[in-house]
This record gives structure tokens, sequence and C-alpha cells, in this order.
């Protein structure tokens, strides 16, 4: 069996079915050397025979395995190894992509050492790492090849200068001397050199000049230099040629490019030297070229490779930062521009469900949707990231023309992407940013595209949103929080208010709500509504509502402790989320806490708000109900709300109704609005139906308690009794009753 590049695969295993013994690990390295050694030596200038360049081959084989199995893995040996490929003459531009396709097909399986008998003990890669490790030393070993490359350019380029230098003397002496011995040297040079008069007619060619350009009949009489112009001159090209003519300089040397009569191109490197006389007047240039097409065409091909995403063909990350960068720094008069970042939504469920493969020919199918949207040519569309693009738009309404690129980029994503039979539904959120050159740096843009793309996937997904100032400075405050929350109940940073609930027929404290606050160390006091939905959404709310629970029953054990053993006890009511509801351990951690606070569950009341319950099957309602027959009660918070059929309380295991305040503020003042007081009368009315209490929330003043209390409410808190305060507070409070 053979591999792509022609070469037998290096299988592995403890031996063949006639018993012949396993390769070694040096087996298996000389056999990749020689199928190396067979992809590219017939591509490469090497002078070396096909054995003595696979014998030079087998050390850097060792290297490169060696490199791949290393712990801590490092590329190091494999730049040394593109370095030794250049210095074996593998400088054709064929040559590369054949060391590099050999790399990719055949060193994982030749350097993996799960099977080898003379590795023991060795762990081996897993199959995905090694790749992965495989694909980060072909580029480094493409980047060390380039580097050595370069270096032997530069070398050369040294070499020509000196080159340049000599033929110059050589030339003058010629001229002053000896014709003779000028056209031996200026024949019999190895690189291109030409004479041309102060007025740019060619005089005279060498033959490797005229080589280079397909022939001496490009050098017809008649042809001046000035008509090798070329749309790809370096800027400021016209002007070196214009000082070297007119004696202001006595050189110059450019990378420039040429058409040849054919149309094709051709790159040279280029040295234009003045000459003159025995006085020192200007008389001649003189030129040597050097013909770089090739390397120039390895050169781009692998920065073509450098700033294009692989995948996709689109620009990657590098191309559009560069860009970026060129626009940014066009100076303060520059025409504005937008940048869109989109993020598909849910992108990671079709890798996890359905495989990297669809995953990747969705990612292309979308990259070909977008680039349809980018079409001017002041436009770029980038992929920067797994399911991250980023395009570029630029011109005096950057702004309007970002928020219309984004329009564009969802209606091309709209319709479902075919793939093996199945449609798949597209979804993205976009952030777009605009500004003007010189007002904001890199960094900026893409932190503000990056914040603003996430608002849009907060609000949703499938849309964009634009840039704000005050909506992304929320964002970061929300994000500054969601981070500092873990650490927080660590450091010990909660801590909680309690608020007095009053029972209306004697205005005697009967119990109070814990309130966690965060004393946050940049933020200062923060409310639940700060922070609780952040808790939710992390997953913290669990521990963070077990630590109120413990401190809240250890609170009410205190209180129990400190009252008079005549008295009723003070209940404490604590809040329980959505996510501690649907939590396991709801029940056994509740237990535990009355038992280690050593509280009878009679005065532990737990809250949940109605919109929780609404539509909640038995299997949820279950915990509550195991809470309740153990003697916990149950209130239903922010009655009223939920929209909920009041037949429904009939089945849930409540005893205490927290009426929403919003349906007793027409109460504050006398007369009381009589829409609310027949509201709340006659939800009074069906909770003591049903053998439920009421609570009031939110009481504020005296008149406004005076009407509940005649409505037949049980209890009420709020700032008219009292604000949240610390616990020593409530305990005051409840003295100031007793006597």
């Amino acid at each position: 069996m053979t591999s792509e590049s022609g070469g037998p695969r290096c299988d592995r295993g403890a031996g063949d079915a006639a018993g012949h013994p396993a390769p070694t690990e040096n087996d298996l390295l000389r056999r990749f050397a020689g199928i190396w050694c067979r992809a590219v030596h017939p591509l490469a200038a090497t002078t070396m025979t096909p054995d003595e360049f696979e014998v030079y081959l087998l050390p850097l084989a060792h290297r490169l395995s060696a490199a791949l199995r290393g712990s801590p893995f490092d590329t190091e040996a494999a730049y040394a190894v593109g370095a030794a490929l250049v210095n074996a003459q593998c400088t054709e531009p064929e040559a590369l992509p054949a060391i590099l396709g050999v790399i990719d097909a055949h060193l994982v399986s030749c350097s993996s050492s799960a099977e080898l008998p003379d590795a023991p003990g060795r762990e081996p890669l897993a199959e995905e790492e090694a790749r992965a490790r495989c694909v980060r030393l072909q580029h480094a070993l493409a980047a060390g090849f380039v580097r050595e490359l370069r270096k032997c350019e530069r070398d050369e380029q040294e070499a020509i200068s000196r080159a340049a230098l000599a033929a110059r003397t050589e030339a003058e002496k010629a001229l002053h001397a000896s014709e003779a011995k000028f056209q031996a040297v200026f024949e019999g040079a190895v690189i291109g050199v030409g004479i041309a008069g102060l007025d740019g007619e060619v005089l005279v060619v060498n033959d490797a000049m005229a080589r280079m350009f397909g022939g001496m009949d490009f050098f017809r009489p008649g042809r001046n230099v000035t008509e090798f112009v070329h749309p790809d001159d370096v800027p400021g090209a016209h002007e070196l040629y214009r000082e070297l003519v007119s004696g202001e300089r006595d050189h110059f040397r450019i990378e420039k490019p040429h058409y040849r009569d054919d149309g094709s191109e051709l790159w040279t490197n280029l040295t234009v030297t003045l000459l003159r006389d025995s006085s020192g007047a200007p008389q001649y240039q003189l030129a040597l070229a050097e013909d770089i097409t090739e390397h120039r065409q390895l050169r781009e091909r692998l920065r073509y490779e450098a700033t294009h995403d692989e995948l996709t063909g689109l620009p990657n990350r590098t191309l559009f930062l560069e860009r970026l960068d060129q626009v940014l720094a066009a100076g303060a008069d520059a025409e504005r521009f937008g940048v869109c970042y989109l993020d598909l939504d849910g992108f990671k469920a079709v890798n996890d469900s359905l495989g990297h493969v669809v995953g990747d020919r969705m990612l292309k199918a979308v990259a070909e949707r977008l680039q349809r949207c980018v079409k001017a040519p002041d436009e770029l569309l980038a992929r920067v990231g797994g399911d991250e693009f980023l395009a570029l738009v630029t011109g005096p309404a950057a702004q309007a023309d970002g928020a219309g690129l984004a329009r564009r980029m969802l209606a091309a994503l709209a319709e479902p992407v075919r793939i093996e039979g199945r449609e798949l539904r597209v979804r993205a959120s976009i952030g777009v940013v605009d500004g003007r050159a010189g007002e904001i740096g890199r960094a900026e843009v893409l932190r503000s595209a990056d914040i603003t793309m996430y608002r849009a996937k907060a609000a949703g997904g499938n849309r964009y949103e634009i840039a704000d100032a005050d909506s992304n400075a929320r964002v970061i405050a929300r994000h500054s929080l969601t981070n500092g929350l873990p650490s927080a109940l660590e450091k010990g940073e909660f801590f909680i208010e309690y608020q007095p609930l009053v029972r209306l027929t004697d205005g005697t404290v009967r119990g109070a709500e814990a309130l966690v606050r965060w004393l946050h160390p940049v933020h200062g006091v923060l409310g639940p509504d700060q922070f609780i939905p952040l808790a939710e959404d992390t997953g913290l709310i669990v521990p963070l509502g077990r630590w109120v629970l413990e401190q809240a029953a250890r609170q009410a054990r205190e209180w129990r402790d400190a009252a008079d053993d005549d008295g009723e006890p003070l209940r404490v009511n604590v809040n329980l989320s959505p996510c501690q509801l649907s939590h396991p351990t709801l029940v056994s951690d509740t237990v535990a806490v009355l038992e280690s606070a050593g509280l009878c569950p009679s005065a532990l009341c737990l809250e949940v708000t109605e919109n929780d319950l609404i539509g909640a099957d038995e299997s949820a309602l279950r915990p509550l109900r195991q809470l309740a027959d153990l003697g916990v009660d149950i209130a239903l918070d922010d009655f009223g709300t939920g929209y909920s059929n009041l037949s429904y309380l009939r089945r849930l295991p409540v005893s205490t109704l927290k009426l929403d305040r919003s349906f007793t503020r027409g109460m504050q003042r006398a007369p009381a609005d009589p829409v609310d007081v027949k509201i709340v009368e006659g939800i009074v009315s069906l909770a003591h139906t049903l053998d439920l209490a009421v609570t009031v929330e939110g009481v504020e003043t005296g008149v406004q308690a005076e009407h509940l209390r005649g409505l037949g409410c049980d209890t009420a808190q709020g700032w008219y009794y009292a604000r949240p305060g610390p616990p020593e507070r409530l305990h005051t409070l409840a003295l100031a009753d007793a006597s």
C-alpha cells in the first residue's frame, strides 16, 4: 500500500502474519527519509545523489520525530530543519510544498510510539494532539526555510553589490584603459549587466541580461529604460532614477518588476550605478540585475498562506488587522470607517452534534454568502476565528454602510444551509462600530465591536447592534461583576440585612426577610437586583443561596435564644431562586441547615415568586411539598403579577401570599383608590378561604397600613416600619414590642 506521495506507508504493529519482527523506530524513520527523498530530490537543485540526499535527510527526520514527541513540545528543531533544507539547495519553488506534504502525510504515523517495542514507557500521543503538533512543526519548518532563504538572498545581494562595485571599477578602468578588458568582465558576468546613456537609451546588454528578458530582441535599437515602467514599481522609483542621471546620487537598489514582450512578468533585484568620466562628470548608467522571480513567487505564496484562512480562502485576522491599521493610521482628515463583528449563534451545537466535517462545510457556505455581500473595493471580509468574521468598510457614511452591510449579511444567512440532506438554519449576532482615523485605536475598535456583538447576542441573537458608549459600559460593568462573583463568596464580601415583618393587628414584629447584599471592593454596596441575575447565569446562585440560608437560620436561632421563652419566636424569610428550586439537593440541604442551626422548621419561611411556579408540574412541586410537610412555611412572593389562575392556588403547597406592592400604592393616601381596595379585598377573602395568610410588601405610610389592617391583611413590611438593616436592630424592635 502506498501513500499519496508514492512511497510506502509507515505501518506499525507487533509483527506481520509471517511472524517477522515489528519495525523499530529507526526503521520507520529511515523509511520516512526514503519517502521524503523520493518526493523532494527531483525538485531540488542539490548536487547530492539520491542516496546521499537520503542519508542527509535521516538525522533531520529524527529531529522532527523527537520534536513531535517531545515534552515540553518545542518547534525550534523544525526551524533548524527548514534552514538545513535550504542549505542542501532545496530552494526550487516546488520543493517546499513537497517537503511539507511528506511531513503532513507520514510524520505522525512514523513517529507514534504507542506500538513500538523499542520505546518502553513512552506515553503515546493522542491522534488529535499529534496532528496539531505536526501542523505547528510544518509552520515552523516553513518559517525556518523562509528565514534561511532570505539570509541566502541577502548574502547573494551583498555578493551582487560587491560584484557591482567590482564591475563599476572594471568598467571605469576599461573605459579609461582597455576596451578589451572591459568586454571580458562584461560578457563573463553571471548576472545581467547593461549600460545606458544619461538620456536612458540602452546602449549594450550582456547575454545574461538578454536571457532574463526573453532574448536580445527585447533590447532592440532605440529602446529606452523609461519604457520599463511597471504599475507595481515601488513608490519613489522615478525620483531615484532622476537623482541618479542628474548626478545627485551615485547608485540605488530596488526590487523591480518588468513585463517581457510575451506579457510574462520578471522580477529583478536591480542595482543602477552612475559611471563618471575621468573628470568626474556623469557619463553612463550601469545596471546590474538578478532574476528573483522564483524567490518572489515563493515569498508571495507563503505570504498568501500566512494571511488567508485555509478553510474558506478569506483573509485571516493577520491581513484584516494590517488593513485596519492602515485605515486607522491614515490621519485625522481621513474618511470614516466601520467594522462589523459577526459571530454565529449556536455553532458549537452543530460541531458537537453533527461533527466537525459538517461544521466546516457550514462555515464554507456561510463564508461564500458573506463574501457576496462584500463587493465594493473599500470593503473587506475576514474569518478571524472558528465561527467569527470581521468586515471593514471605509467611506464618509461608514456607520450607515456598516449597518447596511450587517443587514445584508443577516439577509444572506436567512435561508437554511443544506448539507448532507439536512437543512441547517444559520443565525448570527453582529456588532457594528464606526469611527474616524486618528480618533480611536485598533484595540478599542475590536473591544467595542466584541462588546457590541455580545449585546446583540444578549438581546436574543440573529440581529445587529450599533456600538454605544453607555450600553457598552453597562456590558463591561456586568462582565466585571460576573468575573468577581466566584471569589466574592470566598472573600466574605456578601452580607445580609433584615427587613421586619409586622403583624397588622397589633403592630408587633413577627419576623424578618433576609436580603443579601454584596459589598463590592470597587462599586460599593450592591443590591440583589444587581447581581442575583448574574449568579443565576453562572450557577453561583446555588452555593450563594445555601450560604444565605445558613446565615439566616443561624440568626433566627440567635434571636430565639435571646428572646423571652414565653414569647412567640421570630420567623425568618429566605428567597429561593428558580435554580435552587430545581436543584436536586434543595430538601436535604435545607434539612441539614435547620439541624445544624438547631432551628425548628416552623421558624423558616421560603419565598418563591409566582412566576417560578406558573405551569410547574407535580415533579417540580414535590420538593416544596416535602419541605411543607416538614413544617417549613412556603410563601408565594409577588402574588398577582403572574396572571395565574386563582384556582391554581389550591394545588400549591403554600401557606402565605405576599401581595405585590403594585396593588396597594393607591392606598398610600386618603381616600384610597376604590379599585385597589376591591382587588385587595377580593384577594384577602380568597386567601383566607383557602387558609392562607396575606403579607403586603411596600407599605410606606400609616394611612396605607390602616387601610390594609381594615381589609384583613395579616402582616406587612415596608419603609413605614423599617428599612432593611442589621440583625441587631430587628432584635431591638422585637424587645420594644415585648415591653
